[in-house]
Order: structure tokens, then sequence, then C-alpha cells
């Protein structure tokens, strides 16, 4: 797994590190069963410390992305949102809002933005059926 951090973003890095997961299990490049490396390894690789890899495999974990088994590591759950629809819409709405909204202010047409929207949801391998988490 292939992690990149951009110490310029004004994102901050543990999140940096929340998105790429999680944007690698979207395009299934990260499977259910797969393991993360370690807190250690991922703090060496990126030369991060590793506070902050905690912050972020908890976060991936909160969000039960993760599961993390001691002694073992930290896996891919392969689980979708437990949040009711109405929550997953709500969420959903707010996250497109604040994209189109920014797009707006990068300077892009509306059709320069469904374009890339188009080519961001191909990237990403949605389930034919929608899975609960248990």
């Amino acid at each position: 797994m292939l992690i990149r951090v951009d110490t310029q973003s004004p994102d901050p890095i543990y999140e940096q590190i929340v998105l790429q997961v999680k944007g690698s299990v979207a395009r299934g490049e990260l499977r259910e069963g797969d393991r993360l490396p370690s807190v250690r390894e991922l703090a060496r690789e990126i030369s991060l410390n590793p506070n902050t890899v905690i912050r972020a495999y908890e976060a991936l974990e909160r969000d039960g992305i993760i599961l993390r088994r001691q002694g073992a590591g930290c896996f891919v759950t392969g689980r979708t949102s437990a949040l009711n629809r109405g929550e997953r819409s709500r969420q959903l709405s707010g996250l497109l809002k604040r994209s189109v909204t920014e797009a707006f202010h990068l300077g892009f047409t509306a059709d320069e933005v469904r374009e890339a929207l188009e080519r961001e949801l191909k990237a990403v391998r949605f389930p034919a059926t929608r899975r609960k988490s248990p």
C-alpha cells in the first residue's frame, strides 16, 4: 500500500492517511481481510511520528473501515456505513454541496464538474447490492 503525505497541504496528515486508505478500499486496491502496515512500519515508511499513524488508524476503526486485532495488526473490514439511509443521504448532500461550491470558486463549469464526477465514479468499485454492517 502506497501512502503519500503532503506536508504543504492544509489537511492534517492523519486525515490524508484516512482518505488514502478509504480511497484504496473504494477502488478495490485494498479488499476485505487485507492487512495494513503496522503503525511503526507506516510511520517509518513515510517519516512520521507514530502517534499520527495511530490517530489515522483510530479514525479508520471508528468509521468501521478497519478492525484492529491486538498482536495481529489492522485489517480491512469490507463493511459499509451502519448509518440509516436518511443520515447517509444528509452526509452525501453535504459532501456534494461543499465540492460543487469549491469547484465553482476554482472556476470550473457545471459540465467540467459532471465530467470529473463521472471519472471518479468510474474509478470506484461500487457493490452491486448494498451490504449492511453487522
